[in-house]
């Protein structure tokens, strides 16, 4: 097993000569350094007229592991071999160090390098990588992959420390300043000492040979900004390996074959091995799959080119407001006032899309301008979504779908950039369509959901102002603050541009008669629900077909369903469209056996062994549903009875029969309960836990 480690570059703010003196007296042993035990120089050499030292010590150092491993190996201390090249001409020290204890086992290369800062000659700059392969090692190699890990964060956190500690000791023994190295006027400098490409005018680009050895490339002032205070100021509090992993990264996507055409910067890089867990190889390919699809989708000029249509800034009800109190930018969503089916059917699916990523957009631009007005790390932005006034029309479909479709682009594209999202208001239909949505969430971003279930102003506003100033509580929400989103509307039919049947167009469906047992009718709500419900992909609801069913009611005739439940708690949804003629729903509960029936000219209501209020009750109050209508609902069935879905065709207009397209689905207790536990005490028993029905 190979292990890499590198750190960020990190800058002294004192000269190469300086930070060499206070280097030396590291040596033979450090007090910060409790491990180094002694350091015995092997060799020293002084060439070019001075201008170059070649040293190499036997470092002895002790075990830092527990008793019993070092009485299991036998040894309590190893030896390491640092070679140490130091280049005074061209103000570089470069130090190698390998293990000479377990060397056939086990091998340990460290590289180390100081410099003078490519931009200001009074700095130095310091950058440290290491390899750690283990071949062998008595059956502790994944212990040893552990305390390699462990010694290269010490040391990493220790490095810098020493530096500034043995340069203040200078400065009390009165040294604030060491001249630089000068060739005696009678002895040129070897060309060797020089760097090739600097007369021709080279600069970054030119390779670096340092005492015969070439290849090295000096850094490019891009690696220099990611120093220690870069990342405390930019990118917030990292662990030495955590910066190794970016380093690594950043690198890799330079590398011949890997080298993209626009380099992100740091804060982009970040987001993208936070949402890979850390996993280099798996965040770069996430990353470069992102990066092409924005070359293709022209995504850098989204924000100068993209004009809000009419109808979105007329009835979108969704704005940017203020900021919380870590500094990210709130954006505000009131769901429960947004008319779906309106603005789906006159932007389309890509209108729609394109919004959600103007928006995303919009928030990286804010997410950076927030950390440079409040000089501190910013790399998220929260979402406050108020949902008074959702109901299951918003589960219309297509619009589902197209919701999935933007999570879809959302989460492989701007991955770690919603550090919070406030879910206020949420009525007890939102568990339904949390459960359909959450399954397409990576479970990172889910963790970052607070809900708040309908209660009173105050109790709201309180809540929020544990993450949000007083002051900017929305006054919707109870609080003082006006903002500019405005509640949203009904989007007038006369600006519908979408009228396929796919995207839910009714009069479409007028001209579908067939009476079948399955209807090819607009699938998207019922693939969500099942693929959600079983964690399936996007792709795979694709697959799912024609799981409408389709029946027609001549005058006096009934339609019933019959769900058989034996899991209380689990809920039941439907979906369903009226034409040509009305009908009436109602929803019941019985609790004796149901006989078969075969006539649809008698409901099971109408038997004579059948009582209301002795053996079935109306679960579900009776709604009359009108030509042309879409009906959502949802209803908790908290008995184990026999509940059936009953629609009744009192009388036919000159067109026919009624024409009844459905769909229901039962999600289990256990996904129900499991996506909203937060709002168990928002729900009641029977009739009053259903969820009013939306047309």
């Amino acid at each position: 097993m190979v292990q890499k480690f590198q750190s960020p570059v990190r800058v002294y703010k004192y000269p190469f000569e300086l930070v060499m003196m206070a280097y030396e007296k590291r040596f033979p042993k450090c007090p910060q350094m409790p491990i180094v035990l002694d350091c015995e120089i092997v060799k020293d050499e002084i060439l070019e007229n001075g201008a170059q030292r070649k040293t190499s010590r036997r470092c002895k150092l002790a075990v830092d592991a527990p008793y019993i491993f070092k009485k299991l190996i036998g040894v309590e201390h190893v030896y390491f071999i640092q070679h140490n090249y130091l280049d005074l001409a061209n103000r570089t020290l470069n130090i190698e160090a390998v293990n000479e204890s377990f060397s056939s086992r086990i091998e340990i290369f460290e590289r180390c390098r100081y410099y003078a800062h490519p931009d200001n000659p009074d700095w130095t700059c310091f950058d440290q990588t290491a390899t750690l392969d283990i071949k062998n090692f008595f059956g502790f190699e994944h212990s040893m992959e552990k305390m390699g890990m462990k010694q290269y964060t010490q040391t990493t956190l220790k490095g810098k420390e020493i530096i500034e500690y043995f340069i203040n000791e200078l400065k009390e023994e009165g040294i604030t300043e060491v001249p630089r190295w000068q060739p005696p006027a009678d002895a040129p400098l070897s060309p060797k000492t020089r760097v090739e490409g600097e007369e021709n005018g080279e600069g970054e680009n030119a390779t670096e040979v340092t005492n015969g050895v070439s290849g090295e490339k000096r850094p490019s002032s891009h690696d220099i900004l990611l120093d220690g205070d870069f990342i405390a100021k930019h990118l917030g509090q990292l662990t030495p390996m955590q910066e190794s992993k970016l380093l690594e990264l950043r690198k890799l996507l330079d590398t011949p074959g890997e080298e993209v055409e626009k380099m992100p910067d740091y804060q982009t890089i970040l987001r993208f091995l936070r949402a890979r867990d850390w996993h280099v190889s798996q965040a770069l390919a996430m990353l470069k799959d992102s990066l092409k699809w924005r070359k293709e989708q022209d995504i850098d000029s989204l924000l100068k080119e993209y004009k809000m249509p009419t109808v979105v800034s007329d009835h979108f009800p969704g704005g940017w407001h203020h900021n919380d109190k870590d500094g990210r930018p709130i954006y505000i969503l009131r769901l429960g006032h947004m008319d779906v089916k309106g603005l789906l059917k006159s932007i389309g699916t890509e209108g729609f899309l394109k919004l959600a990523l103007h928006i995303c957009e919009e928030g990286i631009q804010k997410i950076k301008e927030s950390a440079e007005n409040l000089g501190k790390p910013v790399l998220d932005w929260c979402l406050l979504v108020d949902l008074e006034g959702l109901s299951m029309r918003h589960l219309w479909r297509p619009g589902v779908k197209a919701l999935l479709n933007i999570i879809e682009n959302v989460e492989r594209n701007y991955p770690e950039t919603m550090g919070r999202v406030l879910v206020v208001r949420a009525p007890r239909v939102f568990p339904i369509a949390w459960t359909i949505v959450s399954a397409f969430i990576d479970e990172n971003t889910r963790s970052k959901f607070l809900f708040y279930g309908i209660t009173d102003d105050e109790h709201t506003k309180e809540s929020l102002e544990q993450y949000i100033d007083a002051e900017i509580v929305p006054d919707f929400l109870g609080g003082p603050c006006k903002t500019l989103i405005h509640e949203g509307s009904l989007v007038p039919k006369n600006l519908y541009k979408m009228n396929s049947l796919e995207e839910g167009d009714d009069e479409a469906l007028d001209n579908h008669h067939e009476s079948s047992q399955n209807s090819a009718a607009a699938t998207a709500s019922a693939t969500a629900t099942a693929a959600a419900a079983a964690g399936g992909s996007l792709a795979q609801q694709n697959l799912h077909h024609n799981v409408y069913k389709t029946v027609e009611l001549r005058t006096g005739y009934s339609h019933e369903v019959i769900i058989r439940n034996s899991d209380p708690k689990s809920v039941l949804t439907w979906d369903f469209d009226v034409l040509r003629s009305d009908l009436h729903f109602t929803l019941f509960r019985v609790t004796k056996e149901l006989p078969e029936k075969h006539d649809l000219a008698v409901s099971f209501f109408d038997m004579s062994d059948f009582t209301e209020g002795v053996n079935y009750f109306k679960e579900e109050p009776t709604l009359v549903c009108h030509n042309k209508e879409s009906v959502q609902g949802s209803h908790v069935m908290n008995h184990k009875d026999n509940y059936v879905m009953h629609w009744f065709s009192p009388s036919c207009g000159a067109e026919g029969p009624a024409q009844l397209n459905y769909f229901y689905e039962v999600l289990s207790s256990a996904n129900y309960k499991g996506s909203m536990t937060s709002l168990q005490s928002a729900f009641s028993s029977n009739s009053a836990s259903s969820s009013c029905q939306s047309r």
